[in-house]
């Protein structure tokens, strides 16, 4: 098993994971990824700003997923 950290990173700094979880592969630690990136983005939808979960193991940061909030123009 491997120990993965779910950093956060929003505008106003990176939120270290400092426990982590164990997974048996990647791909299990990319579930959880999402997971948290899906319950992060509704909050920070509502005050429109980026947020992304960067996952990491003790040796080397591994990936990373993100809710980018891109306004467009709105039609008047």
């Amino acid at each position: 098993m491997t120990r993965y950290y779910f950093d956060i990173r929003d505008d106003t700094g990176l939120y270290p994971d400092e426990e982590g979880l164990e997974f048996d592969t990647q791909q299990e630690a990319e579930v959880e990824a999402a997971r948290s990136l899906a319950n992060l983005a509704k909050d920070f939808a509502t005050i429109r700003q980026d947020v992304s979960v960067e996952v990491r193991t003790e040796v080397e940061r591994v990936f990373q997923a993100a809710f980018i909030f891109d306004r467009s123009r709105t039609k008047q």
